[in-house]
């Protein structure tokens, strides 16, 4: 009986012991299917990101290739008619060129002057055509200064095909610039590329004066940022911040991209596919705040079918619709279809310069392609209008007489000293010519004169 027993516990504790072995089994293998299907998630991730950042990166060259070889043709060309369609060519592959430049996974403080030499790029050939479209000669000193502009970007052409060898020799990977990307391009390397984004910045910062797009348009990048209101906000909430101001029924998928800079401003960035098939649009929303601080869209407009002051007032609404109160157009320039507008503040009927949003309208359907808003973000603000000495009727008397006056108001104007004026905004005409006249409301100075351009593309000021 005793034997029978034994025999009984031994089974007993085989059984226990064969369910327990199996037990851990079936845990290592729960456990090593989940180590398997996490290593797989993160290739997927990471390939995803890796055609991401390929995608971008290869867009990028392409829209420097085309502005290189524009600039090129630009620096020959003597038809004011091709000039002038070869600038807005600049602009567009130059804008285009930024925002693929803002996917690059590189600390953006290395490329901030890289971003801001596109910028100025396509600003200053928008400047020039102004004169090619009236059908007069670049001087020597804009000549030279197209010339310069070329050797830069062919520069940073020469540059990021570098790169792309470095890449595609695997010296260096997107995840090593993802890391460390303003170090590896900081320092001279025998296996990275000898021509750095570095060297390329150190001389790029002289062109800081070519910004121009419109009467009083420079982006005043004041310190305080005081436009830039609220607490820092999460990736996630501004990617509900970006939804919202898109408009959540028009967007197919958005996809993270990056935290980086644009102009002084920490932004959250983020590409949208639209249920558009032919648009992608890409957005950046401050860390501060959650302000919308610019948009593009890559969408080609093929036709015109809205009239230019209707568009000023669907970007009128769009602003207003957008908690951007009180805002007063104050130039458009139409190209290739799109209009854009500057819309600056409006506080107490005067109009105030520095607070300045840029839009770009489709004109074939009003859509908004674009949106910056750096210069409103520095610098909005309630003022204190005050100190006002000179009245309307005793600046319109310091105007000269040649002048035919036919209205005025008050205007805050920026100096390049990132300071402001309030003046007396005058506008007039000659027998050949329509300008504004800006008189210093405290001192009775005159502060600026511009000329009005109107032209079958808009309006311009020079």
């Amino acid at each position: 009986m005793g034997k029978i027993k034994d025999k009984i516990y031994d089974w007993k504790d085989r059984l226990r012991s064969g369910k327990m072995l199996t037990l851990v089994v079936t845990l290592i293998v729960i456990v090593i299917t989940l180590i398997i299907y996490c290593y797989k998630l993160s290739r997927n991730y990471m390939m995803l990101a890796e055609n991401s950042y390929n995608h971008a990166f290869y867009q990028l060259i392409e829209y420097v290739d085309n502005t290189e070889k524009l600039l090129a043709k630009a620096t020959i060309s003597y038809s004011s008619e091709h000039a002038t369609e070869t600038f807005a060519n600049i602009d567009k592959q130059s804008t285009l060129a930024q925002a693929y430049l803002a996917r690059m996974p590189i600390d953006t403080q290395e490329l901030e002057n890289t971003q801001k030499f596109l910028h100025q790029l396509g600003d200053y050939c928008y400047t020039v055509s102004k004169k090619t479209i009236k059908g007069e000669e670049l001087t020597q000193e804009e000549l030279d200064n197209l010339g310069s502009l070329h050797d830069y970007c062919l520069e940073l052409k020469n540059t990021l095909y570098q790169l792309e060898s470095d890449l595609s020799d695997e010296i260096i990977k997107w995840g090593d610039l993802s890391n460390t990307g303003n170090r590896l391009f900081a320092r001279e390397d025998e296996n990275l590329s000898q021509t750095s984004f570095s060297n390329i910045e150190e001389d790029m910062h002289q062109y800081a004066g070519l910004i121009y797009d419109g009467a009083y348009s420079e982006n005043l990048q004041n310190p305080d940022i005081v436009g830039l209101t609220g607490e820092d906000i999460s990736k996630e909430e501004a990617e509900t911040k970006a939804k919202e101001f898109l408009g959540k029924d028009t967007i197919k998928e958005i996809n993270f991209v990056e935290e980086s800079q644009n102009s002084n401003i920490i932004c959250y960035n983020f590409n949208v596919k639209t249920k558009n098939e032919n648009e992608n649009v890409s957005i950046g929303v401050s860390k501060k705040g959650g302000h919308i601080v610019w948009i593009n869209s890559d969408r080609n407009v093929t036709e015109e079918s809205i009239k230019p002051e209707d568009a000023v007032n669907i970007g009128k609404d769009f602003l207003q619709n957008r908690e951007y109160k009180d805002m007063k157009e104050t130039y458009y320039m139409k190209e290739n279809n799109v209009l854009t507008v500057n819309y600056a503040y409006n506080q107490d009927n005067v109009v105030i310069y520095p607070d300045l949003i840029k839009l770009k309208i489709a004109l074939d359907n009003g859509e908004i392609l674009g949106l910056e808003s750096t210069g409103y973000l520095n610098s909005h603000k309630q003022r204190e209008l005050t100190g006002a000495k000179v009245t309307e009727e005793q600046a319109r008397k310091l105007i000269n007489p040649k002048l035919e006056i036919s209205s005025s108001n008050m205007a805050m104007i920026p100096t390049e000293w990132n300071t402001e004026i309030l003046c007396w905004e005058v506008k007039g005409k000659t027998e050949e010519n329509d300008f504004l006249v800006y008189i210093n409301a405290e001192t009775g100075d005159e502060e600026d004169i511009l000329m009005i351009v109107d032209t079958p593309n808009g309006t311009l000021t020079t």
